[in-house]
This record gives structure tokens, C-alpha cells and sequence, in this order.
């Protein structure tokens, strides 16, 4: 084995305070000791009012920004992302226990796939906080959502607890059917639950073409005519426009537009290969 060098650390100064003790027991004697030791312990606990005050300080500044961005956002809005960060959690809590890694996929589902900025990210915070401390259960939120919501934002909703779940590495067959149970509950079509599902569940599969691709985005089975290729891209094409979203807000607009791409592509590449 080859020799590695290995960098050294930085000395502490834990033996610091001992030899200023010393010296000033030594030059002052025990007042000019007594001196210096007042001064540390009331430096330490100017240091920590600083440190506590700006902690505070930084919450209240945030929670702040947080209320004025909730009061220039549409009440749809405000409860579409409330709903939907209190149905995550409940899924998160779906097996007795919620680990700091779901909690961040939750975070990070937010900030990578809606793009939201430090301000929105410590408002989805605040609504995960909202959550733990909120007793209802997952079927009272759902039926909330169902009774709020028209069909196109619930299909969005299941396709973002589709994203959650495989953010991890690992997803459950018990994860599984509960996101199927959560289209059920929200009244989803089978074809359209069934279509969601398999755009997640053969991304796993590394051997997936990309004609495989196009006819799960299209919720087909492979083989499917050029006919049934245009009433689904018909369909999917009304429920996933930009515009029945758009009241939810820009994100979910977004969300709505990378569907419709995804849509396009593959009517595109049938059209070619059809032709």
C-alpha cells in the first residue's frame, strides 16, 4: 500500500484559557485571576444573547416574509400547497415513524422540482410544522382536497406523490398501493391512475425504450393504433393544459407544461412513425 499523506487539523485552543489563568494568577494574583475569569463568563453570556437574539431575530425576519408572501398568493393556492404538504407528511407517517431523509425529500421535492426559493422553502417549513401539530387524518385531507378541488389539480396532486415516493431509492409496495388508494379516494379514472403509475414504475426499469416511454405517457399499452394514440393524446391533452392550473399558481403552471411536452413528444414520434 502506497503511503498517503494526511493533512493535519488546525490546532484548537482548548488549552488557551489555562494559560491565561495562569499568567494572571501569577502577574495579579487571585483578584486579577477572579478578573479574568468575570470577564469570560459574562462575555460568554453577551456572546450567547447575540447568537439566541439573532436566531430569534432571523425566525421572526422569515416568518414575517412568510405571512406577506402567503397574503399576495390566491386562496387556491395558499390551500392546494397546504393540502399537499399535509398529505406528503401523512405519507411519510404511514409507517409509524417519519426519519429526517423523508422530511428532506419532502424539502427537496419542493426546491428542485417547483423551483421555489429559500422564502417559499421556509414556508413549505412552517406547513410541515402545521402538519405534525394537525390531527386529522389523511382521509379527512383527501376528501377536503376532493371537495375543493376540480379533476385536473387532483390529477397533478397524485402525479407529485408519484414524484415524492421515487425520489427515494427504494419504494415500498405498501407506498405503492397507498398512492393508488389516493387516486381512488380522489375519484381518479383507472386509465388515468393506471397511466400515472406506469411512467413511474417502468422508469426503474433500465432496459425501457423510449417508444415503451411514449406509450406510458400516453397511459397505452404497447401495440396501441394510431386511433387510440390520438384519443388518448386528445384527452390527456385537456386535462393537463397550463390553464386549468394556472390558478394554483406559476409552479403547478409549469408542472402542467412539462406534461404537455411530454405529451407532444411522444403524439410526435407516433405521427412520424405512423406515417
Amino acid at each position: 500500500m502506497s503511503y498517503r499523506y494526511h493533512y493535519h487539523k488546525q490546532p484548537g485552543c482548548g488549552g488557551c484559557l489555562l494559560v491565561m489563568a495562569m499568567l494572571a494568577l501569577v502577574f495579579g494574583g487571585a483578584p486579577m485571576l477572579l478578573d479574568l475569569i468575570g470577564f469570560i463568563f459574562f462575555s460568554g453570556l453577551f456572546l450567547m444573547f447575540l447568537v439566541v437574539a439573532g436566531i430569534w431575530g432571523f425566525g421572526y425576519y422569515m416568518r414575517r416574509k412568510v405571512s406577506e408572501y402567503e397574503q399576495n398568493q390566491s386562496a387556491d393556492r395558499n390551500k392546494f400547497v397546504s393540502l399537499l404538504v399535509h398529505i406528503l407528511v401523512r405519507i411519510a407517517q404511514f409507517d409509524g415513524k417519519v426519519t429526517r431523509a423523508e422530511l428532506q425529500t419532502i424539502t427537496n421535492f419542493f426546491r428542485q422540482h417547483l423551483h421555489y426559493n429559500q422564502q417559499q422553502i421556509y414556508w413549505v417549513k412552517e406547513l410541515i410544522k402545521d402538519a405534525f401539530a394537525n390531527t386529522d387524518s389523511l382521509e379527512s385531507l383527501l376528501l377536503s382536497f376532493r371537495q375543493s378541488f376540480a379533476y385536473e389539480p387532483r390529477l397533478i396532486l397524485v402525479e407529485m406523490v408519484y414524484q415524492v415516493l421515487f425520489s427515494n431509492s427504494h419504494v415500498t409496495d405498501q407506498e405503492l398501493q397507498l398512492a393508488r388508494n389516493i387516486g381512488e379516494y380522489l375519484d381518479l379514472s383507472a386509465y388515468d391512475l393506471q397511466a400515472i403509475a406506469n411512467r413511474y414504475l417502468h422508469r426503474r426499469q433500465q432496459t425501457v425504450s423510449q417508444e415503451d416511454e411514449y406509450y406510458d405517457i400516453l397511459g397505452l399499452a404497447k401495440g396501441a393504433s394510431m386511433a387510440e394514440i390520438k384519443t388518448a393524446y386528445r384527452k390527456l391533452s385537456m386535462q393537463y393544459h397550463p390553464d386549468k392550473v394556472g390558478h394554483l399558481g406559476e409552479e403547478f403552471r409549469n408542472v402542467a407544461e412539462d406534461k404537455m411536452k411530454d405529451l407532444n413528444a411522444a403524439y410526435q414520434y407516433f405521427k412520424e412513425r405512423f406515417a
